[in-house]
Order: structure tokens, then C-alpha cells, then sequence
């Protein structure tokens, strides 16, 4: 495990982050604190990812002096549009169709609380999906259902691996945790 000067504390309940956070051998534990995720609709798309993820991190000023508090956030992008988590089968088909055959983009912000400073840093990857079939897009709704995911898919699972032809970016990235951006902000407070 890396030796860090401070408690971490990873804000997010996705096994995905804490997967690969304690993959990337750092030893935190995991809160999380209500936070509401809209923001304003004047803002460009590419900039929502660093404005939840600095949201969530200014839950936690004040509550846990002492750690460094990390909070992530992962948008996908289409046509300048964000497709969030969907609500049911029918919009997560909708939304992986809408990817099928063509590139987005996935965005993802960190952000870090140290003492009473907030760093925040975003990665942005190119997704490239070929056309898929419908029954390709159910199967996968069916088995994986990815209703808490961004964009409708996983890029690790099974619509992933059979489904996109190249990416263009961090493969961590679109997972949801840039862990190459995130080691740079822990650097600092290694001891």
C-alpha cells in the first residue's frame, strides 16, 4: 500500500472507483454524503463532470479535518448532450442505441479535499461503438442492467468488449476513475 500523510476517504459508493482505487494500492475507506447532482443548464457539457465532482467535495469541508477526501464524477457525452443514468429498459436501449455506430465522449472530474483546498482535475476519452444490433443492446440491458450507469454501458462488461472498436483516451477514464489523474494528486501527499 502507498503511504499517504493523511486518512483518504473515497465520496462514492461505485464498486468501480473502489475497485480500481484499491487496485492503484491505496488503502481509504468510503463515505458518502447526499449532494445534489443538477447544475445549470447554461453550462457546456464538458464542464458538468468538474462541477458535481467539486459539488460533492464541498460537502465534506469541515466534517473530516485531517483526511483527504476524493470525490469523482463521469458524464457521457453525445451530440453535446449528457446522457445520464437511465431510468428504466426502455431509456437505457434508447441511449445505447443512440451510441451505436458512432463516437462520444466520456468525461471524468476528480476532485480532491485537502484541509480547506479543493483540486479539481477532468480526463476526457473518445468512445468508438460499432453498429450494434437490438438484440445486442437488450441482451446486455437484460444481464448487466446498467441503470446506474452513465450513458447506459459499462465499458468493462460484456457490451464493451464486444461492442466498441477503439477508444481514444484512458481506458480508466470511461470506467470512471482516471487513476492516472488521481495518482497525481495523491503524489503530493505521499510520505
Amino acid at each position: 500500500m502507498i503511504d499517504l500523510n493523511k486518512p483518504l476517504i473515497l465520496a462514492s459508493n461505485s464498486p468501480r472507483r473502489k475497485q480500481l482505487l484499491h487496485e492503484s494500492g491505496f488503502a481509504f475507506t468510503v463515505e458518502v454524503l447526499p449532494t445534489d447532482e443538477s447544475y445549470p443548464a447554461d453550462l457546456p457539457a464538458e464542464v458538468v463532470a468538474g462541477y458535481i465532482s467539486r459539488e460533492k467535495a464541498e460537502q465534506f469541508r469541515g466534517i473530516r479535518p485531517g483526511a483527504l477526501v476524493l470525490t469523482a464524477d463521469t458524464v457521457v457525452i453525445a451530440d453535446h448532450h449528457i446522457l445520464g443514468k437511465p431510468t428504466n429498459t426502455t431509456d437505457a436501449f434508447r441511449m445505447i442505441k443512440m451510441l451505436s455506430g458512432r463516437s462520444h465522449k466520456v468525461v471524468t472530474a476528480v476532485s480532491l479535499l485537502s484541509d480547506d483546498t479543493i483540486e479539481t482535475t477532468s480526463d476526457a476519452a473518445e468512445v468508438y461503438f460499432r453498429d450494434l444490433e437490438d438484440w445486442e443492446i437488450y441482451h446486455y440491458i437484460e444481464q448487466y442492467k446498467p441503470f446506474d450507469k452513465a450513458g447506459s454501458y459499462g465499458i468493462q462488461e460484456w457490451i464493451g468488449m464486444v461492442g466498441i472498436e477503439k477508444i481514444e483516451g484512458s481506458f480508466y477514464t470511461i470506467m470512471g476513475l482516471p487513476v492516472q489523474v488521481v495518482y497525481q494528486l495523491l503524489k503530493p501527499h505521499f510520505r
